[in-house]
């Protein structure tokens, strides 16, 4: 290989750089060969690697092979072939310098001005629901070390992260090379690309092992992605906007189909929509309010269309509050369920999917917001809350999924173990609860909803805004407690109100006066040992 025959004198002060050389080594394959093409028509020599190699081949273009170029076969399973000095050199070599040209001569080493490399696809796998090795196949290390080899002469060499950014190169590359601004823009985005890629790779690592306090990150960083600004925030004369992470998977990644634009209220609430609905396992509906329930509940048993009984069991919890709510399914929302809808005012409806002839129904109310959650979406495993001057972070709070063997464990303190339909029905109540702001008293009876206290000061009056709220449907009904009663008054509420069943945490000092209240009453009472506060 000859080597380069660069007059340093022409490059002290350049602002175009002509391309005679380019690295091309990409995991996104769009446009490939258009760019391809246009290197071709240029006169460019490709120097490329693997899959990239073999795509520009196969269309018929020219193309230098890395290990060509290094004197050394690509080894361990790809793992090793462009991290060598041939390659390096040819990055990071400043053509200004005289003795850059002579170093790169002696060692018969060719530059590159053109570098186009994207990075394994380590974030897509992550969403994938991919675990252990699979994940760690996908972190890019000779790849990273050439974007930032390249960025860093940017003087010199045009570096490429992006298909969306070819165009740009192919125009370049007609009008005799890429202007020093072009350069110094494309650098700026392959540090930015670096920067969120080892962000990604270091969270799940973090996320992956948070199992005792000491394993909590100590450092954290948040990066996320401005997806568009809102109308307003929380009130008309605050600024908002919503921010998407990568890698998220949540309701900042929901597709919205059809209606107004989401405000930021609409965010909230069909968040925590999303977070009592999808606690369920059975076809479940949850409909929300300043964040909020006004009603959950699952299916009925044998119900022909699942998901449209659930929604009507949920709003038949209170629907007054409903008028005006988020509602969140966990399955595909029919036409039935829509048809129920219609005379319903409602400002969100989130879901997995909509029938067709359901989208149709709702095409109607044309201000309706429509959202479709992303394919892989799944519940956070790490919450993490903004205070002033820092924040907080903690394990999300989530159920198991054996919660029914789990259930075995609980402690019965009065009463008998009910059978197993009131079980299904405690353990529904015990979920819905934690999707309650505290203090959180929720009634249920087969698995719905039938009154909800929630966001009080004190226990006492949430006990006392559930009963009111169910009326006589408190009646044999099962209250769930998110906290432990810390006296025998709330209790009490309930159980002149002819409830069946208590499900609370236990714990408080004054346990015994709670148990003997619910002895008296004949009314079963089980500890779980885990309260589910919801601040």
């Amino acid at each position: 290989m000859a080597g380069p025959s660069h007059d340093p004198s022409l490059y002290r002060h350049r602002d175009r750089v002509p391309v005679r050389r380019a690295l091309i080594s990409v995991s996104d394959k769009t446009d490939l060969l258009r760019l391809g093409e246009a290197l071709a028509a240029a006169g460019v020599e490709i120097v490329s690697t693997g899959g990239s190699a073999g795509m520009l081949r196969d269309a018929g273009f020219a193309v230098t092979d890395v290990s060509s170029v290094t004197g050394f076969p690509e080894s361990l399973d790809g793992r090793v072939k462009t991290l060598h000095p041939g390659v390096h050199a040819g990055l990071l070599a400043d053509l200004r310098l005289e003795d850059h040209v002579r170093q790169l001569a002696e060692l018969d080493i060719e530059p590159f001005e053109l570098v186009v490399v994207n990075l394994y696809p380590f974030v897509e796998t992550v969403a994938s629901g991919a675990e252990g090795d699979d994940v760690v196949e996908q972190i890019d290390i000779g790849g990273p070390a050439m974007v930032r080899a390249s960025a860093k002469n940017y003087a010199n060499v045009a570096i490429v992260v992006s298909p969306e950014s070819y165009p740009g190169i192919i125009e370049a590359l007609g009008a005799g090379g890429t202007t020093l601004e072009q350069r110094r823009q494309l650098a700026a985005r392959a540090f930015a690309h670096t920067c969120e890629y080892d962000r990604a790779v270091a969270t799940w690592f973090t996320e992956g092992t948070l199992t005792s306090d000491a394993d909590l990150p100590q450092h954290l960083t948040i990066k996320a992605e401005r997806l568009t600004t809102l109308r307003y925030g929380e009130n008309s004369h605050q600024r908002a906007a919503i921010y998407t992470r990568l890698g998220g998977h949540g309701i900042a990644q929901a597709t919205q189909l059809q209606g107004k634009e989401m405000s930021y209220n609409n965010y909230v609430d069909a968040d925590a929509a999303l977070r009592a609905a999808f606690d369920m396992v059975k076809p479940a509906v949850a409909i929300i309010k300043h964040a909020n329930p006004c009603g959950i509940a699952v299916a009925a048993p044998n119900a022909l269309d699942p998901i449209a009984s659930a929604h009507l069991r949920a709003h038949e919890c209170d629907p007054v509050s409903a008028f005006g709510g988020v509602i969140a399914a966990n399955r595909t929302v029919t036409l039935k369920m829509a048809e129920n809808l219609r005379d319903i005012f409602t400002e969100v409806i989130v879901a997995p999917g909509f029938e067709p002839e359901a989208l149709e129904v709702f095409a109607l109310k044309k201000n309706l917001r429509i959202l479709q959650l992303p394919a892989d979406w799944r519940q956070e495993r790490m919450d993490v809350r903004l205070v002033s001057g820092g924040l907080l972070l903690q394990d999300a709070d989530r159920f198991p999924d054996d919660i029914e063997s789990v259930a075995k464990d609980w402690q019965l303190v009065s009463g008998e173990r009910p059978a197993d339909d009131e079980m299904t029905n405690l353990i529904f109540a015990w979920k819905a609860c934690r999707a309650v702001k505290s203090n959180a008293i929720v009634l249920a009876k087969a698995s719905a909803t039938v009154g909800i206290g929630m966001g009080q000061v004190n226990r006492v009056d949430s006990c006392r805004l559930a009963v009111e709220r169910a009326g006589d449907r408190a009646a044999g009904s099962t209250a769930a407690s998110d906290a432990f009663f810390p006296f025998a008054d709330g209790p009490q509420v309930l159980l002149d109100a002819g409830i069946s069943t208590i499900i609370q945490p236990g714990g408080s000092v004054r346990d015994d006066e709670v148990i003997a209240a619910a002895r008296q009453a004949g009314v079963t009472m089980f500890f779980t040992g885990e309260r589910h506060f919801f601040h």
